[in-house]
């Protein structure tokens, strides 16, 4: 009886059975230097500048002056506030990509401190009350989805998305009651003149306080899921819930006390935003930076130092994107591209630190 002979594919994906970590860099770093020769390629074709000055621009647009240099820095504090705030959510498997509503919420509550508190209380006190309730706000908005999921075992993943849309209908309706001027379907910059519930200059720079707020956060969810036994729990949780439940953890609880500090975190966030950078509220307050904070965790692979530099790297290239963009008289999308070509790669460098290709047929029996 003749054997039949099966031709696998010329081209194959295999499994990657031990990735080391000098690896999975090695990987990473050509994905980051493929993305900013693509990137290069892209500006250079449109405009004919050559990828030197294009590249100048970038550094320009992130670095070019002081002022640059904290909008650099802010914008990284507020992308790496919000990484950290999803990692205990995702290192329990939670899906939690609702940041972009946690965040929406938790600036609501601070424009509305802003608006409403400003004239009762002194500028110290209002800010306390715009740091926690804010965080509140976030974590209400985060604990909704993990109740469903700990009693009714719902999908998390749609349950937080739709209630990022949830969240942005809740602001276009209070944008109606606190428009200014009227008519013009937009809060503007809230107390301009007396400042107050905006965050004190810090550091030696404007966004200081911001930076520090992000430091004691990230430090404290280090040690939390490093140390603590709840840091612990979560981590088993994630693993298999059976084996949780085999060691007596309470997997409902859990998953609720997990998604309440998530959703804090990313509420706080949102106090970042309104109340330490653009000092209103509208729908695009969140502006992405709940999904593009999704690629920072993962790609970290969950460690704050390297979501630090990830982060960073991601707000010095979007930056600089809009700086070419003014420069070389492309429109405002430009940046958007630039971003979307990073965010590719440096996605498709996890799918090859885990994957990897074989080529050539082998004849199987």
């Amino acid at each position: 009886m003749n054997e039949t002979s099966v031709k696998q594919p010329l081209f194959r994906m295999i499994k990657r059975d031990d990735v080391t970590k000098s690896q999975a860099m090695c990987v990473r770093l050509i994905a980051v230097l493929l993305s900013l020769i693509v990137c290069a390629a892209i500006i250079t074709g449109i405009t004919g500048e050559s990828p030197v000055n294009v590249y100048l621009g970038i550094i320009n647009g992130a670095f070019g002056n002081p002022n640059r240099i904290w909008v650099t820095i802010r914008e990284t504090a507020v992308l790496l506030l919000i990484a950290v705030g999803l990692t205990p959510a995702f290192r329990m498997k939670f899906w939690n990509i609702g940041a972009e509503g946690q965040i929406l919420m938790g600036g609501l509550v601070s424009a509305a401190w802003m608006i409403y508190g400003a004239e009762k209380m002194p500028n110290g006190i209002l800010l306390v009350f715009i740091i926690i309730s804010s965080a509140a706000a976030g974590m209400i908005w985060g604990v909704v989805p993990a109740v469903f999921k700990a009693y009714m075992n719902t999908n998390e993943t749609l349950f937080t998305l739709m209630l990022n849309y949830v969240a942005m209908q809740i602001i276009n309706y209070a944008i109606v009651f606190w428009e200014k001027p009227a008519g013009s379907n937009t809060v503007g910059i809230i107390n301009s003149a007396s400042k107050a519930g905006w965050f004190p200059k810090l550091l030696g720079g404007t966004y200081g306080l911001n930076v520090l707020l992000v430091l004691i956060v990230t430090i404290l969810v280090t040690i939390y899921m490093r140390r603590s036994r709840q840091g612990f729990e979560l981590s088993v949780v994630g693993e298999s819930s059976r084996t949780a439940e085999y060691v007596k953890i309470d997997v409902k609880r859990v998953i609720i006390r997990t998604m309440m500090i998530s959703g804090a975190i990313c509420g706080l966030a949102g106090a970042v935003i309104v109340s330490g950078s653009s000092h209103t509220i509208s729908t695009s307050t969140a502006g992405g930076r709940g999904f593009t904070a999704i690629v920072v965790a993962w790609m970290s692979q969950f460690n704050p130092i390297a979501m630090l530099v990830v982060s960073a790297f991601f707000v010095f290239m979007q930056q600089g994107a809009i700086q070419i963009a003014t420069q070389f008289g492309l429109n405002e999308n430009a940046s958007d591209i630039i971003t979307g070509i990073i965010l590719f790669f440096m996605i498709g460098a996890e799918y090859f630190v885990q994957y990897k290709f074989r080529f050539g047929r082998k004849k199987e029996a």
